[in-house]
């Protein structure tokens, strides 16, 4: 059976993001997330349609959505699905598709919403950097994956390994946070978390080769 290959459509939202190569203003930040975003399609051999980033006003997200349900398989925006003034993702697909859920018990990435314009599957990833690549790789991309009729799909390895440093969690999340693994002379797997876990510090992605994942029940 031969699948063709899938389209994905991406865009960024937000007043205070701005595209690589335009000087800044106060209170603005450079657009990271469709970078790393061009790069993770990439290696899923996707098409991939970079739409930009749009603004937080509600006809201009609403038009690009619908433009991007006219050809995309996927839609993907960052930014917008929280819970402040301005987040305005859940508004508009309810008014222009549907919700399928909303909000997942994980950190970083809880304002994680997916659901249907169209025939089109979106998902709207939060809009800090390291929530946008975390909740990408543990959603979106075998859902893409699924879609293009990879069988069986390469699952990301999981094992178990012996921790290196104190880590502190809250029970009642699961956590991916960033961390270097190695393997010892004895075959036993180490791991060791990095320091900065905030979700805005896309540095920790770069530094990382692995998410130390710890359960919701994990204290």
């Amino acid at each position: 059976k031969v699948y063709r290959k899938i389209k994905v459509a991406f865009f960024s939202t937000g007043d205070e993001i701005i595209s690589i190569g335009n000087p800044l203003s106060h209170g603005q930040v450079y657009d990271s997330n469709r970078y790393s975003l061009i790069g993770l399609l990439k290696c899923l051999g996707v098409e991939a349609i970079d739409l930009g980033v749009i603004p937080d006003n509600k006809k201009n997200i609403e038009d690009t959505l619908k433009k991007a349900s006219d050809g995309a398989d996927v839609i993907i925006t960052t930014g917008g699905v929280s819970v402040g003034e301005k987040d305005y993702m859940k508004e508009i697909l309810k008014k222009i598709g549907e919700i399928l859920f909303w909000k997942i018990s994980m950190k970083p990435g809880r304002p994680l919403a997916y659901g249907k314009i169209g025939r089109s599957h979106y998902f709207g990833l939060p809009g800090n950097p390291v929530s946008t690549m975390v909740t990408f790789y543990q959603f979106v991309r075998e859902a893409i994956l699924t879609l293009s009729g990879q069988t069986p799909i390469p699952r990301i390895p999981l094992i178990k390994a012996k921790l290196l440093s104190s880590i502190k969690k809250i029970p009642g999340r699961t956590e991916f946070q960033r961390g270097i693994y190695e393997q010892d002379h004895e075959g036993v797997f180490k791991v060791s978390s990095l320091k900065d876990q905030g979700s805005g510090i896309l540095r920790s992605m770069s530094e990382a080769n692995c998410f130390i994942v710890l359960h919701e029940h994990m204290a």
